[in-house]
């Protein structure tokens, strides 16, 4: 009596706990959105924007009023939007109040996609005649990729350039798995479908190693030869700079011309002062990103509307929300943007490596409907593979990055057997009771047996011929054609248009202008969907699984990417379209 009296006492204090502090986050939101809406943001003469990228880029900005407050779960993480980033640069393009931009950055959390929207977007605004200058204490590859077209690079006289290559690691979990006593059982079309591998290897089968080596070489030729041409130096110098690993120093970036001066941050500060007519002892006026956005307004009264459609994330069933895709919301979106009478084309922007196959054919059958109805575009950002390449495949049209990731046209499906965990580790057992041979068809606590390993392998070949048909159909080629192509494999953009996956090279801004243009449209307005939950009440959404999540965080610390691989391989429902593993390049 006296636990059960402690249980429910505990319990009551977590719930006062709770409302207290939902309480409190209403009270400080309510206080910083009424604060924020008395911030106006004048833009003078003489001003430079400052395009400071270290933050992590995602597909569009929302406004977070908590940003600045430790409220444990519901703190928001601070984030730029790339919608925010492009829109800031070209407006400044014709603004005559920035005279330039000061480019400020050290390391990119983002894609090389989105990086080269923005560095596409930065050659466009030199067009104008504007400067770019760039300086940093330390270049990552990906921000000085990015640096490398700015009218002149600076580096600090002790800081650091990092030129060396691309390289792409893969995590293995078969022996953390075999030491908590679970088997991945394994069922997959594709001979390059490699997500598999991480559960049941202990390194990367040669499929996989050849499928990344070209991947890498790929992304590593478009990533010199850019480079090169913006420096106005032969791409063989600067892919032998980097090989030999011969920038160790900032003077040997200088040397090999990678830069143009070495400078401490006041001398760049003083330089930028006199471009702009400022006195060296007065403040430089500048106007970051996130304040400069706020002050562009979508002045466009016309009625014809193009929908932009952002699908961002991994694919699942449900709603989703803006970090992932859910199959209902999606489908919503395009249905409300498909009978709207005023939405006269549809851009669908895929950034996305794949998931639920079943909820990637729900969002493809309402692309293809829509399609019926009007023009629709599909953008491609850092991914759109697998689930995200089937999303997109009945598209008129296809837009990637160079550098985008596509393709992994393949099926799989994991099964745990956590016998060995639950018996051993555990001690726990079960026994039961059922009507039929397969009743307890993917029961976890046993292994499967080779007549149901038959019956999910031929599920799985029947969601992979589903899949090809759909991409045949849809890209108007054979379907030996895809499977030649496909079994998982992947592709970079460049490669991709080659293969007949891709139509054409270019930015969300292409996609929406060719979708303008089937739909004979010269003056239009643009709509996101889905829409963001704005602040506060953003950040109250799902309030529950942020408490559970951030207490779990705080309890595994540095291991909780491993709780989240194992939940996740525990947690996979039905047949998975996704990426070979999370390719990360360094």
């Amino acid at each position: 009596m006296k636990q059960f009296f402690k249980f429910v006492f505990a319990s009551m204090v977590g719930i006062i706990f709770s409302s207290i502090l939902l309480f409190v986050i209403f009270i400080v939101g309510v206080t910083a959105i009424v604060s924020s809406s008395n911030d106006t943001i004048q833009v003078s003469e003489n001003t430079i924007l400052h395009v400071n990228l270290n933050l992590p880029i995602i597909e569009r900005s929302s406004s977070n009023p908590l940003d600045n407050l430790d409220l444990g779960p519901f703190k928001g993480e601070k984030v730029l939007g790339l919608d925010d980033i492009l829109k800031s640069i070209k407006n400044a393009k014709t603004d005559t109040n920035i005279k330039g931009i000061y480019l400020d950055v050290s390391y990119m959390m983002t894609g090389f996609a989105s990086i080269e929207e923005i560095r596409t977007a930065l050659l466009d605004f030199k067009k104008s005649g504007k400067f770019i200058i760039a300086y940093s204490e330390v270049y990552t590859q990906g921000a000085y990729y990015l640096a490398s077209v700015a009218n002149k690079v600076y580096l600090n006289p002790q800081g650091l350039l990092e030129l060396k290559g691309f390289s792409s690691s893969v995590m293995f979990y078969k022996g953390a798995l075999d030491k908590l006593g679970i088997e991945a059982q394994i069922i997959k079309v594709g001979t390059f479908k490699s997500a598999v591998e991480p559960f049941i290897l202990e390194k990367m089968s040669d499929e996989n190693r050849f499928q990344t080596k070209a991947l890498l070489g790929s992304l590593y030729n478009h990533f010199t030869a850019e480079i090169a041409d913006s420096r106005k130096i032969p791409q063989d110098s600067i892919i032998a700079i980097t090989d030999g690993l011969k920038s160790r120093s900032p003077q040997d970036a200088l040397r090999y011309k990678l830069i143009d001066a070495l400078k401490y941050k006041d001398e760049v500060l003083d330089e930028l002062k006199g471009k702009t007519g400022i006195a060296k002892a007065k403040n430089l006026k500048t106007v970051t990103i996130t304040e400069y956005a706020k002050t562009i307004k979508n002045i466009s009264t016309a009625s014809d509307r193009i929908a932009v459609i952002y699908a961002n994330g991994e694919i699942n069933g449900g709603e989703g929300d803006e970090n992932s895709i859910g199959s209902e919301g999606i489908s919503k979106a395009l249905r409300k943007a498909r009978l709207d009478d005023k939405v006269k084309a549809v851009v669908l922007r895929v950034n996305s490596p794949g998931g639920s196959s079943l909820a990637s054919d729900v969002i493809w059958r309402e692309v293809l409907l829509t399609k019926k109805a009007k023009p629709v575009i599909v953008s491609m950002g850092d991914y759109a593979a697998s689930g995200g390449y089937y999303i997109a495949c009945a598209a008129d049209a296809i837009y990637a990055e160079p550098n985008t990731i596509t393709g992994s046209i393949g099926v799989f499906a994991i099964i745990p057997n956590m016998q060995g965990f639950l018996n051993n580790k555990l001690g726990v057992t079960f026994d039961g009771v059922k009507t039929g041979q397969f009743a307890d068809l993917g029961d976890i606590s046993r292994p499967l047996t080779d007549a149901e390993k038959m019956i999910l392998q031929r599920e799985v070949n029947r969601t992979y011929q589903d899949f090809i048909k759909r991409v045949a159909d849809g890209r108007h080629v054979s379907e030996a054609y895809v499977d030649s192509i496909g079994q998982g494999r992947v592709w970079t953009g460049e490669q991709a248009i080659k293969l007949k996956l891709v139509d054409k090279l270019g930015h969300l801004e292409d996609a929406i202008a060719a979708a303008a243009k089937k739909a004979k449209l010269k003056e239009y307005k643009i709509v996101n969907y889905p829409e963001i939950k704005e602040g506060f009440f953003g950040l109250l959404s799902d309030s529950e699984d942020k408490i559970k999540t951030y207490m779990i965080k705080q309890e595994l610390g540095v291991s909780y990417p491993y709780y989240q691989k194992i939940k996740e391989v525990v947690n996979m429902k039905g047949m998975q379209a996704r990426l070979p593993y999370e390719i990360t390049i360094q």
